[in-house]
């Protein structure tokens, strides 16, 4: 049974959805530690990339919340957490509203961190272009008249922006020097952020089929998903080996103790029936991810080559 929203307070709680946060914070993490052990670090990088992160996934939320709703998928059978624009207590107005806001303050927050953080005008005409896609993607996943969401393309999207484009372009922010390693540790970060994602389609599956947004676990069924699921996990962590195999720092193989939790996880997927029992693995998975950089950095830090 849905879990029903009381107040104006609790339904942008809601719309928001604190349970993604430590995700989109994982990658500016793991970019920030890659940039600790090459000794290139700096705080304030950190901090504005946080706050440029966190906007961009609140917006992404508010949005996902509005284009649901205006798409049909957030209808009344719809058998996952009942959302804030469902809920009759904000209205499209208002929530169209909030994500003016919370663009415009990830807008001004990236600008300060590219201000900060590069010198050369190419460079910074590129991160801004990047910045501008970020802000697309958080919109367009399913707002507008042709949200890509719907078209099965956020795993994609996900892959790129909370994975490579996310590690590298915070190690590139701190650094401003490439590493062929960086891209193994952004590739694990993009599979686990895309098993978030699928999660969440595994569990919409029903609801999504009758509003035509076509998820892939909707386009290959939810066996393939689950497997997928699997990939995803295992993939992300296979990653961390190729890093380590790259980089001789063993230490990194400390995040690996995240892994049984993470195969529970997926075990935990694969034999949920109803979407109430798949849910609570979202949260799960998302906050597994976080605690797989930070045992990725201690490892690397403390573990790693004096």
């Amino acid at each position: 049974m849905k879990q029903s929203i009381q107040s104006k307070k609790e339904a942008w709680l809601h719309a928001v959805r604190l349970r993604t946060l430590p995700l989109a914070l994982a990658s500016i993490f793991a970019g920030s530690f890659l940039a600790a052990y090459h000794e290139v670090f700096r705080w304030e990088i950190l901090v504005l990339a946080s706050f440029t992160t966190i906007f961009l996934q609140i917006l992404s939320n508010l949005s996902n919340d509005y284009g649901d709703t205006v798409h049909g998928a957030d209808h009344q059978d719809r058998k996952g957490p009942v959302r804030a624009v469902q809920s009759g207590l904000i209205s499209l107005e208002e929530m169209k509203r909030a994500m003016y806001w919370f663009a415009g303050l990830a807008l001004v927050s990236g600008l300060l961190l590219i201000y900060l953080a590069v010198q050369s005008w190419l460079v910074i005409a590129l991160f801004i272009v990047l910045g501008l896609l970020a802000i697309w993607a958080s919109v367009s996943y399913t707002s507008g008249s042709n949200p890509y969401g719907y078209l099965g393309l956020g795993d994609i999207s996900v892959f790129l922006f909370f994975g490579l484009l996310g590690v590298f372009g915070t190690y590139f922010l701190h650094s401003l020097s490439w590493d062929n390693a960086v891209v193994c540790i952004g590739v694990a970060l993009g599979l686990f952020s895309a098993a978030v994602l699928n999660i969440n389609n595994i569990r919409d599956i029903e609801s999504d089929q009758i509003a035509g947004k076509k998820s892939i676990p909707v386009r290959i069924g939810k066996n393939l998903a689950v497997k997928y699921n699997w990939f995803l996990i295992l993939g992300g962590n296979i990653s961390l080996l190729i890093f380590v195999l790259l980089s001789k720092e063993w230490g990194a193989l400390l995040a690996y103790l995240i892994l049984p939790f993470q195969l529970k996880i997926g075990l935990g997927v694969q034999q949920g029936k109803e979407s109430s029992e798949i849910d609570p693995y979202l949260k799960k998975m998302a906050i597994s991810t976080l605690f797989w950089v930070i045992l990725f950095g201690i490892g690397l830090l403390f573990l790693g080559k004096s």
